[in-house]
């Protein structure tokens, strides 16, 4: 069924992948709805005046969803994912995306494009088994359909407060081992490939799309930081005790990202649909490093 309308809805609007497509789509004079649950939020407010419709619910809320999926021609679905002191609540994670796609399949909707998290082995041990669930939604909707898969982002050398990622201390501390090139990739492409989808639905029609951008090591990655940003960072391995201490889904990150398990995104091909494609010294270039030397100095 045809809505009549270009409108999209975008999930997670006020976050990193949601942020990134709403903006890239209103640029580019798409009109945007923004689901958001404060729309008196600084980022909410910067999408509105950027242009975006803002649709207030709330995953937990089923008529706010109904409201906000109707008279929309597409939805970009990002994770509504739930982490608590027990770990990742991957059922409530997948009724709320399943309840988004059957609002959506309901209304109408021509497209949905759900970006969910890479293939890593003993996936569901690590918040993946949420996100497959609604992938199996996705697919089973009768809408047309593209799963995008985004790898770490750049973008986590940012973070500030948590046990693993980011960088204190001039001290860069993750679960992944020193001598195994990690795959990484810029919020802003993972937006890119969205963008793409929504602007050619049939030709990305069931589609599902591994996404990186570049391969370095971690020690690599600390020392393309410390070049870009004049700032000595060094990286640190998590030993296995530290990662178990952390809870059963860490440890098994830590084993199996020695154990040769991983993501393996086809970067060459990636690169064949978006030649922009940042690498991690683009990245760097054109923002990460002003980023980070803002947050280490």
């Amino acid at each position: 069924m045809s809505t009549g309308t270009e409108l999209i809805l975008i999930t997670g609007a006020t976050g990193k992948q949601g942020g990134a497509t709403a903006r890239r789509l209103l640029a580019a004079g798409t009109p945007v709805r923004a689901l958001v649950r404060d729309p008196e939020a600084p980022a909410a407010l910067e999408l509105a005046a950027a242009g975006a419709e803002l649709a207030v619910g709330d995953f937990d809320s089923p008529d706010t969803i109904d409201a906000a999926v109707a008279g929309v021609r597409a939805v970009m679905g990002v994770p509504p994912a739930s982490y608590g002191p027990e770990g990742w609540d991957s059922d409530l994670e997948a009724r709320r995306g399943e309840y988004l796609v059957e609002a959506a399949r309901r209304a109408g909707i021509e497209q949905f494009v759900f970006t969910g998290i890479a293939s890593f082995a003993q996936e569901g041990r690590w918040g993946a088994e949420g996100k497959r669930r609604i992938e199996d939604a996705v697919t089973a909707s009768g809408m047309r359909w593209t799963v995008l898969r985004p790898v770490r982002f750049m973008e986590n050398y940012l973070l500030r407060g948590l046990a693993v990622d980011g960088i204190r201390d001039g001290v860069h501390r993750h679960l992944f081992p020193a001598d195994r090139p990690i795959q990484v990739i810029a919020v802003d492409d993972v937006a890119a490939f969205a963008q793409l989808a929504f602007a050619d639905p049939d030709r990305f029609h069931g589609r599902t799309l591994e996404l990186a951008g570049d391969a370095r090591t971690m020690p690599d990655a600390a020392r393309a930081i410390s070049q870009a940003t004049g700032i000595e960072v060094r990286f640190e391995e998590f030993t296995e005790g530290e990662a178990a201490a952390m809870g059963p889904e860490v440890v098994a990150v830590w084993r199996q990202s020695r154990a040769g398990a991983g993501w393996r995104a086809d970067i060459p091909a990636l690169r064949e649909i978006h030649p922009a494609l940042r690498t991690f010294d683009t990245w760097l270039a054109e923002t990460g490093a002003a980023q980070l030397k803002a947050l280490l100095t």
